[in-house]
């Protein structure tokens, strides 16, 4: 809709709302825009906590990783993966390698047991290794003795589970490759394995807290968790959160979990290949130092809204009372109430325009005076007319002097015994004493019963030569109508209509009230009907505003149709009267419509 179309006090008004649009929505991008910057600030400083965690485990690996370089590269240790002598192998070699293992464990709390094997299938265990013993950790840690690419490097193991002790553990295997230049020089002689304390593993994350319901996790090369600040570990989450590109997984990630918003942290370890450190933090909780701005804003965002809403209402109050005032009281004066007059409430533009209004407004009512006055004379010049052919059409169908004569032929009749003249006589003393009623409305109930005097006559004067019908709604009963509209038009239907039918024809004479409340009658006759010529003839005649007196020449039953017309119009005004239907050959049907009264 164009803004041109509106009223100018809803123009002004969406001039306001649109600024406090404006500003809501400025406001908005501003939060926001604060809120992603503390969000990335603490996202900063989270990425920083778990690169330090990082950092301390690839420093324990890194340790694990020395030591047992140092111990599978020892000449003595070399020795005793080679040596035959099982007396060397006692007393020399084997007790330097569980005093090395021993010092291993004591400098690395991380080490929890160490096992040596040898080419030959012997072993030298340091304490707490039961595990080393098992068939299935022996199935277990034969896959990677098998692998080639263990003799460029040791390899940290997935979990091993422990049945006995329902335990999981890991491990870190190194080959021992003969270097001090004996039989199986450069050849792999034996292994070194080190199992891992995973306790100590879950104390590296256990005491890094980003948030207070953020999770840690320390992820292996086939992503099963080895350590984590949740004892709840959601593994399948975590799958589906890491299949992600791992430049993306490394900068942040903002992923839903359980209908949380998370931000998802992924660290590689270098120690380790495919091992990582993931963490997850919700994402509320990064901003949680918003709260404060937050309510601050919305204090500060509602403050100027309500300002904004005060002073535009004070705006609309002083500028536009005064108009919305001056177009009312306009409205007004459009209604025509005569003798009211603007009021003034201002002293600016608009007040000089109302005076100037009520100055015009007193001249246009002086002229319409004097206007007034010369239409009052024509108008009862004219109604004096109307009142002069209203008694002239009433005269045509008030014939007073032939009551008392019909009274006379009827008793005549019944002396010499002649039944139909009196039966006539008396339906024509009937019809005639309603006719000179004096009062012009009478109930519908009477006009009903002159008809029925008037079809007993012409039943007689045609020997039931047609047959009538009346079929009225008995709530129009009690109702009152203006004398003599129904009988003119019922007498025309028989004289015009059915009087030139060969053979018996029908009358039918027909009651109701329509949807508007009004009552119509409708008088619909089989007969001889009316030719186009002359029934457009007719009802251009009953649509003629004043119609002018008959011409001569002109049928009976048109002069009595437009004097009852007439009379209806004058009496109930324009939207009443006569409408004629007629089909040449078929028949005429009459409606009379009139208002209802009671």
């Amino acid at each position: 809709m164009r803004t041109s179309k509106l009223k100018l006090k809803h123009q002004l008004w969406l001039i306001f709302l649109f600024s406090i649009l404006l500003f809501a929505v400025m406001e908005v991008y501003f939060f926001y825009s604060f809120s992603n910057l503390t969000q990335n600030r603490a996202a900063n400083f989270s990425n920083q906590m778990i690169e330090q965690t990082r950092r301390k485990i690839d420093s324990v690996f890194y340790d694990i990783r020395a030591s047992t370089s140092i111990a599978v590269n020892s000449k003595l240790i070399q020795e005793f993966a080679v040596v035959a002598d099982d007396y060397k192998r006692a007393f020399d070699s084997g007790n330097y390698a569980l005093d090395l293992m021993e010092y291993m464990r004591s400098f690395n709390s991380y080490v929890d047991g160490i096992v040596i094997n040898d080419i030959r299938g012997m072993s030298l265990t340091s304490s707490s290794a039961d595990v080393f013993y098992l068939t299935r950790y022996k199935t277990f840690i034969q896959a990677y003795k098998d692998d080639p690419s263990l003799r460029e490097k040791g390899m940290f193991t997935t979990l091993f589970k422990d049945d006995n002790t329902d335990t999981q553990q890991f491990f870190y295997i190194e080959p021992i490759v003969e270097s001090i230049g004996g039989v199986y020089f450069s050849q792999i002689t034996g292994y070194c394995t080190v199992m891992v304390n995973m306790d100590r593993m879950q104390g590296l994350v256990e005491n890094t807290e980003l948030t207070p319901n953020s999770i840690l996790y320390i992820l292996n090369s086939r992503d099963e968790v080895i350590a984590s600040t949740n004892s709840n570990v959601r593994g399948t989450l975590i799958r589906d959160v890491l299949s992600m590109d791992k430049a993306t997984l490394q900068k942040g990630v903002k992923t839903t979990i359980d209908g949380e918003s998370v931000l998802v942290q992924v660290k590689g370890l270098e120690q380790a290949d495919g091992w990582r450190v993931v963490s997850m933090i919700p994402v509320q909780e990064l901003t949680a130092d918003m709260s404060p701005m937050r309510k601050v804003s919305l204090i500060v965002m509602f403050g100027i809204i309500v300002s904004l809403i005060l002073i535009g209402s004070f705006f609309m109050n002083n500028l536009m009372r005064p108009v919305m005032g001056l177009v009312m009281d306009m409205k007004r004066v459009g209604r025509r109430d005569m003798g009211f007059r603007i009021k003034v409430r201002s002293t600016n533009e608009v007040g000089s325009l109302a005076r100037d209004i009520n100055r015009m407004m007193d001249e246009m009512e002086e002229m319409a005076r004097d206007m007034f006055n010369t239409q009052a004379r024509l108008y009862e010049s004219e109604l004096s007319q109307r009142q002069a052919e209203f008694s002239a059409l009433q005269s045509q169908i008030n014939p007073h002097f032939l009551y008392n004569t019909l009274n006379c032929i009827s008793s005549i009749g019944l002396e010499y015994g002649s039944r139909e003249i009196a039966q006539m006589t008396s339906c024509m003393s009937k019809i005639f004493r309603y006719s000179i009623k004096k009062d012009e409305l009478v109930q519908i109930r009477e006009e009903l019963d002159c008809i029925q005097a008037y079809m007993k006559i012409i039943s007689i004067r045609y020997e039931n030569k047609f047959a009538v019908g009346m079929d009225v709604d008995e709530r129009l009963l009690e109702m009152r109508s203006p004398k003599m509209i129904l009988q003119p038009i019922v007498e025309n239907s028989v004289y015009h209509g059915l009087e030139r039918m060969d053979q018996g024809g029908r009358l039918q004479i027909s009651g109701s009230m329509d949807a508007n409340g009004d009552v119509c009658f409708r008088i619909m006759d089989t007969g001889k009907g009316m030719e186009p010529e002359e029934l457009a003839a007719l009802q251009a005649k009953l649509a003629m505003a004043y119609p002018k007196r008959a011409p001569d020449g002109q049928s009976e039953s048109s002069i009595g149709l437009t004097n009852i017309h007439n009379r209806l119009r004058l009496l109930f005004g324009q939207g009443y009267g006569i409408h004629i239907e007629s089909r040449y050959g078929h028949g005429t049907t009459v409606t009379v419509k009139i208002p209802a009264l009671d």
